[in-house]
């Protein structure tokens, strides 16, 4: 009895003083047990209760994890349905980013094997073929060109008969504004008129690129052309030039008389403007490409080469002026090339409309890129000796749809 109040008292003060240990000598001499030999299997069973019990605290610390394995499944059970909502209620800015990222790769990709490694091809030097073989490669450059608007070289538009027609009833003036994209011809079909001439005349346009958006034009109400009364000039005098009879001017200005004063403007029903004006200002006409004073050292044609004396093919037009004189483009039109090349030294080549091509050689500096449009007049370089050169000079040289055309015959100045 004295054995198992002892072990009962120690299993309730377990938590307090150390578990009761029979291996140890200095427990089996603090207590004496009377007969231990002849009790001795049912004290160790006991004791080995005892010493499997399990504590108070290993009991808490079991209930503690099993509480925070069911606290984290209770977080992700919150957080899971959470994050799915955020996905499926964000999924067009993620699919977004990802796209993004994937372009970003994407194009520095191309960049770095596709589009860095590709260089502007120069043309080759040549031997005794040289004009020939050069000739050959230029014209590759002359099949790209850009079309506007149908408009025939009197400024009759694509629909109308070329024969104008006008009414009887005198002219009014209505105002326009110009928008984006505008340009004469369309400003022309909007209102129904035949040719453009009426709006260039109405409006004293010089260049069909110098009208801005937002400016405000006049537009008449039937096809014709301003005429400004000169000195010395009568209603019959003017009538007759342009093949009317003085009534119809009267009627068509709503003139109360037939005394015109200098400077008074007078509409003309049905006339026209002159077709190298139409061309100047829609800038197909050709400049020459030099203002400053220059002079004609070789013509296009056969000449005999300055070098070597032998008789050869000139392919365009040498324009002898100081070094360093401005060069300006000769219509509108867009860089297809700036490059060098022993022949033709620093050399620019601009495409133009209809089909036409026009090269500048010898060049001392370039001022454009390639692919910049450019108008006509624009300053596109410096006349040089580069390449090969006695001194001095610009040679200019057009193309027409692929083919050499003599640039001399197509100058409006010279």
């Amino acid at each position: 009895m004295q054995i198992l109040t002892y072990i009962d008292s120690n299993l309730a003060m377990q938590d307090d003083a150390p578990v009761f240990d029979w291996n140890k000598p200095e427990r089996r001499k603090t207590f004496k047990i009377p007969h231990f030999k002849r009790n001795q299997p049912i004290v160790m069973e006991s004791v080995e209760k005892v010493k499997i019990a399990p504590s108070k605290k290993s009991i808490d610390r079991t209930f503690e994890k099993k509480e925070t394995s069911e606290n984290r499944s209770k977080i992700w059970s919150d957080v899971l349905p959470a994050m799915k909502s955020i996905l499926a209620s964000h999924k067009i800015a993620i699919l977004g980013f990802f796209g993004f990222y994937t372009l970003i790769l994407v194009t520095a990709f191309a960049l770095t094997n596709v589009i860095l490694p590709i260089r502007s091809i120069r043309l080759q030097d040549v031997s005794d073929m040289e004009y020939v073989i050069l000739d050959a490669a230029l014209r590759s450059f002359a099949l790209s060109s850009y079309q506007n608007d149908s408009v025939n070289e009197e400024g009759d538009l694509e629909y109308s008969s070329g024969k104008l027609k006008y009414a009887l009833h005198s002219v009014t003036y209505s105002k326009y504004t110009v928008r984006s994209g505008d340009n004469i011809t369309k400003i022309a079909r909007k209102f129904g008129l035949s040719n453009i001439s009426s709006i260039i005349s109405a409006n004293k346009i010089t260049n069909d690129r110098s009208l801005r958006i937002g400016e405000v034009i006049r537009i008449p109400s039937t096809d014709g052309i301003i005429h400004t009364v000169k000195k010395n000039e009568s209603l019959a005098s003017i009538s007759k030039q342009y093949g009317l009879t003085p009534e119809v001017l009267l009627d068509i200005n709503d003139l109360s008389s037939s005394v015109l004063q200098i400077g008074q403007e007078v509409f003309i029903p049905g006339a026209k403007l002159d077709p190298n004006v139409i061309k100047q200002t829609l800038g197909k006409m050709f400049m020459t490409p030099i203002k400053a004073k220059w002079r004609l050292t070789s013509p296009y044609g056969e000449r005999f080469d300055p070098f070597t004396g032998v008789k050869k093919f000139h392919t365009g037009m040498d324009m002898a002026c100081p070094q360093g004189t401005p060069v300006y483009s000769t219509m509108d039109g867009r860089v297809i090339e700036v490059s060098f090349n022993r022949i033709f030294g620093n050399y620019i080549i601009v495409s133009h409309a209809n089909g036409y091509q026009s090269l500048y050689a010898h060049l001392s500096a370039t001022n454009v890129k390639k692919g910049q449009y450019v108008y006509q007049g624009n300053k596109i370089g410096l006349v040089g000796s580069t390449g090969y050169s006695t001194g001095p000079h610009l040679h200019f040289t057009v193309y027409k749809n692929g083919k050499l055309v003599n640039p001399q015959k197509l100058l409006n100045n010279k």
